[in-house]
């Protein structure tokens, strides 16, 4: 079973069904205990940084989150979900993350279109088997903050985008990953790598 993380900020409707059309059993999950019994979790997001952090805070599952990680069971952060697993955001003040993989997230500065809203191109920066069969097509964005590269950071991009500079798109660290895009509503690149993903939580080996 995947966990589907409800903290009161995830599109959860939209990503159950694409794990549902993938024929893979899940549950949204809310408490420590269910989410410690799952083969592995989704966090989505959509909304601001901060309230997220407090609503997992407010619910008891920061540190299972990170738990879970640290166990080796497969993680995927989706959109905000993604941003929360960096060690933190300037969207509205500085916010803590979920500090599982390193980075700051800051907003798109330019004389340009915000939030990126759209299909862009992936390019893949590193072999990973969440690219399994996944070819280098379009996925939707939907954002106004994203990962900042940095040299220290950079072993963890596993895909860009590009969006007057280089936004990180896909990251992974051993079990983890996230994606800025929605893999959900990115027709068939989308649900390959999501389907990737579901193969991952069949065979990860939990520490």
């Amino acid at each position: 079973m995947i966990a589907i993380i409800d903290y009161g900020m995830g599109n959860l409707h939209s990503v159950s069904k694409a794990i549902e059309r993938l024929g893979y059993r899940y549950e949204f999950v809310s408490d420590v205990e269910a989410l410690s019994h799952a083969e592995g979790a989704i966090l989505p997001g959509v909304g601001a940084f901060g309230d997220a952090m407090k609503n997992l805070r407010e619910r008891g599952l920061v540190e299972p989150i990170r738990d879970l990680a640290a166990n080796g069971k497969p993680l995927l952060g989706i959109c905000l979900g993604m941003q929360l697993l960096f060690d933190m955001s300037t969207e509205h003040g500085e916010h803590e993350g979920l500090g599982i993989l390193p980075g700051r997230v800051e907003r798109f500065q330019g004389d340009y279109k915000i939030p990126h809203m759209g299909w862009n191109k992936l390019t893949f920066l590193q072999a990973n088997p969440i690219f399994a069969g996944v070819p280098e097509g379009y996925v939707y964005f939907v954002h106004s903050y994203f990962l900042q590269p940095t040299k220290e950071n950079r072993s963890v991009l596993l895909a860009t985008a590009d969006y007057y500079q280089e936004v990180p798109a896909v990251v992974g660290k051993g079990n983890v990953y996230g994606m800025q895009f929605h893999p959900e509503k990115s027709g068939a690149v989308g649900m390959k790598l999501l389907e990737n993903f579901t193969k991952m939580c069949k065979t990860a080996r939990v520490k």
